[in-house]
């Protein structure tokens, strides 16, 4: 082994994109079996940094050094000769192919080409899934794979390349805690091992478990590395945003009223036609911010879309001020009287349209309101004026496109327009994904804003701890079926995490209506509506 103490230094590091710096003179370093947490803001340099390490960009300026010795990475290859490996937030598996076909076709032309032939393609396999501790199986197809399998896998893979610096972009972004608990159980034995990890992830709470030291980017720059024991969650925060930030989330008490929606026997079926959803029963009360929380692909984006008029109902009702709305389409439901405004999962593919200028986005939303047939682009003018004052989004103009928006940004142009509805139903699924801390607070607000109008919010997550401070109740699902629903300030993440895979089921230990367990000290409310009083 080399006799430097670091594993990866980077020098006076650039790199910039047109007129755009995304990385100005970074100066870091990665110690030989650490975890190093890197933290910033959208748009601080993280990824960009990491992609210059893994061989997608090369650097303008500056040098790198691995165990030592200056070297050149000029694509994916050479990183991977010099043992670097990255871990992507979006997966580069092929899914007809089992495990260990999906990490030995990146070997072929490299000698022998008819892996798929030889069983000891497995064993090979095996042996590192053994040595550090892995739960997984070679010949399992990644089609039939978890979320956390498919993670688990590329974490195989980099190692079978033979990678001692593993880079991990926002890991833990769609596990459950049990498995955020495991990751970082492989991890911490990775370490052991000799391997240096860099982690990127925007969870603060899950830097302070792992990593050794943190290091910080703010626009693009490098400010600082501290060692984690010698922290807290206060200091990095306002290391990341240059100034104090109350780390808080306010949760308003709101008093109780009716539900604006109760759904009843909700079954609704996925884009593959199997059931997505399986008589699933809860309501939300005006005023409310009720969670979702489930591992991904329970059901979270058929419900969302079954209550937003975009998705076939295939049993069940809906229920608004006693009327069944089910079935109905977004306009119908807004004739019904039910204005509802839903923040979809994937914001600039659904959501928005990214090459449209904010103010076409705004007007969007509102161009039935025009007269004649021509749109009213002045009233969408004032509109988008005024949302990008009150959410303070960062743009040149309300004419520039929304593509050009940092992550941030772009969701504070859909919440601004869809809030500028004067809603009474908002149906948002994970709002602050991939946001930094600063914007994931200003989506917070917007929504207890509403909440204090009245607004019914159905938040769907994925961070339990946001969830537990922000819900006033979490409902779980697991493989489309309600396992209850509790109130956020009475039970734990444990507790919902045992939910989200199946093991508790509060349903069907005395329960009565809607998924909440009668029995349950966590649940103090029953449904308002009886089908005599929704007949009112």
């Amino acid at each position: 082994m080399d006799g430097s103490e670091f594993a990866i230094e980077l020098k006076n590091i650039s790199k910039s994109f047109g007129s755009v710096a995304a990385n100005k003179n970074i100066n870091l370093t990665l110690k030989k079996g650490e975890i190093l947490a890197l933290l910033g803001e959208n748009g601080s340099g993280k990824t960009t940094l990491m992609n210059m390490l893994s061989g997608i960009y090369k650097p303008d300026t500056g040098s790198v050094f691995v165990d030592g010795k200056k070297v050149v990475i000029s694509s994916p290859e050479d990183s991977v000769k010099l043992g670097i490996g990255m871990v992507h937030q979006h997966f580069k598996l092929v899914n007809v192919f089992t495990a260990a076909d999906n990490i030995l076709i990146g070997k072929t032309g490299e000698g022998d080409k008819s892996f798929f032939l030889k069983k000891d393609r497995y064993d090979k396999v095996d042996a590192i899934i053994k040595n550090f501790g892995f739960e997984l199986d070679s010949r399992k197809l990644v089609s039939n794979m978890s979320v956390s399998e498919k993670q688990t896998l590329e974490i195989v893979k980099v190692l079978y390349y033979g990678a001692k610096t593993i880079i991990l972009d926002e890991p833990t972004a769609v596990l459950t805690v049990q498995e955020t608990t495991k990751l970082f159980d492989v991890l911490r034995k990775m370490k052991e091992k000799g391997h240096s990890i860099i982690i990127i992830t925007h969870k603060l709470n899950e830097v302070m478990d792992i990593s050794d030291r943190v290091a910080i980017l703010r626009k693009g720059e490098y400010i600082d590395t501290v060692n984690t024991s010698e922290t807290s969650e206060k200091q990095l925060t306002e290391l990341m945003v240059g100034r104090k930030i109350d780390l808080a989330i306010d949760r308003p008490k709101m008093e109780k009223t009716k539900p604006v929606l109760e759904i009843r026997g909700l079954s609704v079926k996925s884009d593959e036609g199997n059931l997505a959803l399986e008589d699933v029963s809860f309501y939300l009360r005006g005023g409310e911010i009720l969670g979702v929380a489930g591992i991904a692909g329970s059901g979270q984006k058929e419900l969302c879309e079954a209550l937003a008029g975009l998705r076939k109902i295939e049993a069940g009702r809906v229920l608004h001020k006693g009327e069944d709305i089910a079935g109905a389409t977004p306009k119908q439901i807004l004739e019904k009287g039910v204005t509802m405004s839903f923040v979809p999962e994937d914001r600039l593919g659904m959501g928005l349209a990214p090459s449209l200028s904010i103010t076409d986005n705004v007007i969007l939303k509102k161009y039935k309101e025009g007269k004649g047939i021509l749109v009213d682009r002045k009233t969408g003018a004032k509109d988008a004026a005024k949302i990008i004052k009150e959410l303070e989004i960062v743009t040149p103009s309300a004419d520039t496109a929304v593509r050009k928006l940092s992550g941030g940004n772009v969701q504070k142009v859909l919440l601004g327009r869809e809030i500028a509805i004067d809603p009474n139903v908002i149906v948002t699924a994970y709002p602050v994904r991939g946001l930094d801390i600063n914007s994931s607070y200003a989506v917070y607000n917007i929504l207890n804003e509403q909440k204090k109008k009245g607004v019914g919010i159905l938040f769907v997550g994925e961070d339990l701890d946001v969830m537990l401070a922000l819900c006033d109740k979490i409902m779980v699902l697991c493989h489309g079926k309600l396992m209850g629903v509790v109130h956020a300030h009475k039970t734990t993440k444990e507790e919902l995490g045992l939910m989200m895979t199946g093991a508790l089921n509060t349903v069907h230990r005395g329960g009565k209506t809607a998924g909440v367990a009668k029995d349950s000290a966590i649940v103090e409310d029953e449904i308002i509506y009886t089908d005599t009083e929704a007949a009112k």
